[in-house]
């Protein structure tokens, strides 16, 4: 179908057509990811939709940045995807894992197929390999070291369930947003369903042990974040980005909204927390506000010391020079610490899991577990505990199984409750 009398394409609008289903189509050049130009297409209910759409793409080929066609390859349409989107949408961090995803399995395997042919099968068949192609081998990596296949004797190193699954929701996220553009009609990768991985399993502190570690903290120089990590659930990225600022010791409480985190370009930085619902203010044991004034106290006494060398970062935890605590120095630290006590290693992350685990074991409700946590969805924190709450179903159970009990019966069972109506 023409344009209406009076519509005349502007110079560089492109073609504009209405098809048959009654969806308007565009079509215009753009810059693709692979330096040429391609014809790129996109829909809408509208014809102004279509035009305002396929306008914005040209506009940004216009200014050198590259737009993905549905010509592109998957390898292409990945590059431009993590270059151009993810890279404004992620954190730093979270987009370096991207790229790693992406260069070690997602190019080599499906980097080679248009993406507009991409089908279910094609990421099925892809992410079944995963699971049973020896890395080594995929990689090249047994010529380098002259082993696994290299000399017949494969290793067998398959990649786990988590990190397929993980593979799997990159390529959601990236043919997602190819969806979103109208670059394809649907989300192929949507169509395959994966087994969900065993969650991690933790071991967290019992209540006996969690008091061993914080006996033994008791004249360590981060004693005070020992008993924030063990009593509150903090992540340690909250704890070594919580600021004097943040606190109140009067009224006991404590907002968090950074954390701290090293990232490969500026270092430690200082960051949003995780989500938005870990955004949040909860409040102070008697304890730790306790620790936290002794903690300053001694704060105090080192940027005394220091004097001219001190750095005011205004962080709560800090070097004896005020700089702040590197999360790995802090984990070496724990490890330490964990000798000391003549405690089993555990990861630093389990202090949050024994919190919450101490917590349903003491009958603290659910919801307010996932707001001291920062949990986005309570079904997270259900979930994460899911074997705590079964295990504390089970005793129920059985404090009921035992009073039900006909041994338990006799003649001192207190009388029967009258019927109510």
């Amino acid at each position: 179908m023409t344009a209406p009398k009076g519509k005349a394409r502007a110079n560089g609008e492109g073609t504009i057509y209405q098809r048959k289903d009654g969806r308007w189509e565009a079509a215009g050049y753009v810059l693709a990811a692979d330096g040429s130009r391609k014809r790129v297409r996109v829909y809408g209910t509208t014809r102004k939709e279509a035009a305002d759409k396929l306008t914005g793409k040209i506009a940004d080929s216009n200014r050198g940045l590259p737009v993905a066609t549905a010509d592109s390859t998957v390898g292409e349409y990945l590059a431009y995807w993590l270059g151009s989107v993810a890279v404004h949408q992620l954190r730093e961090n979270t987009h370096t894992r991207y790229g790693t995803c992406i260069r070690l399995y997602l190019i080599p395997g499906l980097g080679r197929k248009k993406l507009a042919r991409l089908t279910t099968r094609d990421v099925r068949t892809f992410l079944d390999r995963l699971r049973t192609t020896c890395q080594c081998c995929a990689q090249g990596l047994d010529t380098v070291w002259k082993r696994c296949c290299t000399i017949g004797q494969c290793c067998g190193k398959v990649l786990s369930p988590l990190t397929v699954t993980y593979v799997h929701s990159v390529l959601k996220s990236a043919l997602e947003h190819a969806v979103r553009e109208d670059e394809l009609p649907r989300n192929v990768a949507r169509n395959v369903k994966t087994t969900a991985p065993r969650p991690r399993r933790f071991q967290p502190l019992t209540a006996a042990e969690a008091r061993q570690l914080l006996q033994a903290a008791g004249g360590d120089r981060l004693h005070a974040l020992y008993e924030l990590a063990l009593r509150t659930g903090l992540r340690k990225g909250e704890l070594l980005g919580l600021r004097w600022e943040d606190l109140d010791l009067d009224s006991g409480t404590a907002n968090i909204s950074r954390s701290l985190q090293r990232t490969r370009t500026a270092g430690l930085t200082s960051l949003p927390t995780k989500t938005r619902a870990s955004e949040r203010r909860i409040a102070l044991p008697t304890e730790c506000a306790r620790s936290l004034r002794s903690h300053r106290e001694q704060q105090d006494e080192e940027k005394q010391v220091a004097r001219a060398s001190w750095k005011d970062s205004g962080l709560v935890f800090t070097t004896t020079a005020g700089s702040p605590l590197d999360p790995a120095n802090v984990t070496r630290h724990f490890r330490g610490l964990l000798d000391r006590a003549g405690l089993r290693r555990i990861r630093f992350h389990d202090l949050r899991h024994s919190t919450a685990t101490l917590l349903l074991e003491q009958g603290v409700d659910l919801v307010v577990i996932k707001e001291l946590l920062g949990h986005a969805h309570i079904g997270v924190t259900a979930g994460v505990y899911a074997h705590v709450r079964l295990r504390l179903q089970r005793q129920a159970i059985n404090t009921l199984d035992h009073a039900l009990s006909p041994a338990d019966h006799g003649p001192d069972d207190p009388p029967v409750a009258p019927t109510v109506r």
